[in-house]
C-alpha cells in the first residue's frame, strides 16, 4: 500500500480509466463487457465509440432499467449469465473483451477465459483491468486479488497471444492486455 492514496482513490480515476479503456479497443466494433455491472462502461463505449456491447454479469441486481438500447449508432445490451457460459454469443463472433474489476469475483477464471477466448475473432483483443494483490482495494475491501504475474500467466495457458500486463494508476491497477491468433487452438 502506498502512502497519500485517498481512500475515495477509485472512484477519483475511474473517469480517467474509462477513457483509457475507449482509447485501448476504439476500433473494435462489436465489445464484451465482462462483469458489467450496471453497464456503465458499456453506455459509454456505445455513446463515445458507437460501438455495440454486450454486458455480462452474474447479477442483474445493478443492471439499468432499460437493458437494451440501440438507438442511431451502436447498440448496447446486459445480459444475466456466466462468463463460464456464454452461448448465446456465437464463437468468433466478438472483436473485443473487456473485464473491468471482476477478474477477481469468477471462480474459475481459467475457465472463462476460454470461454471468452472462443467467443473472440481471430485478430480480437482483451483487455483486463483490475485491482492487484497488495494494493489500496485490498485494505479497503480485503478481497483476494491477483498478482501481474498470475494474470499474464491466466492468459497465456488459456491462449492468449502477446499478452502484456502491468499496473497504472499508482501501482493501484492491473491493465493487462492479449490477442486471440488465429492460429491458436485452446
Amino acid at each position: 500500500m502506498r502512502k497519500g492514496i485517498p481512500k475515495d482513490f477509485y472512484a477519483r480515476i475511474k473517469p480517467r480509466l474509462y477513457k483509457r479503456i475507449g482509447r485501448e479497443i476504439r476500433l473494435a466494433y462489436r465489445i464484451l463487457d465482462i462483469g458489467c455491472g450496471s453497464c456503465e462502461l458499456g453506455r459509454l463505449l456505445k455513446k463515445h465509440y458507437c460501438q455495440n456491447v454486450t454486458g455480462v454479469d452474474i447479477s442483474a441486481k445493478k443492471f439499468p432499467k432499460r437493458r437494451r438500447q440501440s438507438p442511431k449508432a451502436g447498440y448496447m445490451q446486459c445480459v444475466r449469465g456466466d462468463a463460464s457460459k456464454l452461448d448465446f454469443l456465437k464463437n468468433g463472433s466478438m472483436d473485443a473483451v473487456v473485464s473491468i474489476w471482476a477478474l477477481h469475483e469468477i471462480k474459475k477464471p481459467a475457465q472463462a477465459l476460454r470461454e471468452v477466448w472462443r467467443k473472440l475473432r481471430p485478430g480480437g483483443k482483451i483487455l483486463i483491468v483490475d485491482f492487484p494483490r497488495r494494493s489500496l482495494a485490498q485494505r479497503l475491501w480485503n478481497e483476494n486479488y491477483y498478482t501481474v504475474s498470475q494474470i499474464k500467466k491466466i492468459l497465456m495457458k488459456v491462449g492468449f497471444q502477446e499478452v502484456q500486463a502491468s499496473t497504472v494508476e499508482r501501482g493501484q491497477v492491473v491493465w493487462a492486455t492479449g490477442w486471440r491468433v488465429a492460429s491458436n487452438s485452446a
